[in-house]
């Protein structure tokens, strides 16, 4: 049984930020490399760039900063 506290969330980093700490949020949540998950943004930005650009403008409204 995990404590509270203990919850794996996702948050906006400001630590590891480039631009606005979505990427590096998402690497801590789901605890994979900053720039793995840096690269594959920029590969669904070229391959699909309106959706993956909706997507990332809708995570940094939305995400809480941590």
């Amino acid at each position: 049984m995990k404590h509270y506290t203990e919850i794996n969330r996702l948050y906006k980093s400001n630590a590891h930020r480039k631009i606005t700490g979505v990427c590096a949020g998402l690497a801590r949540y789901w605890d994979a490399p900053r720039m793995a998950v840096r690269i594959a943004a920029v590969v669904c930005l070229i391959a699909l760039p309106v959706v993956t650009a909706v997507a990332y403008v809708t995570a940094t409204l939305l995400l809480p900063s941590r």
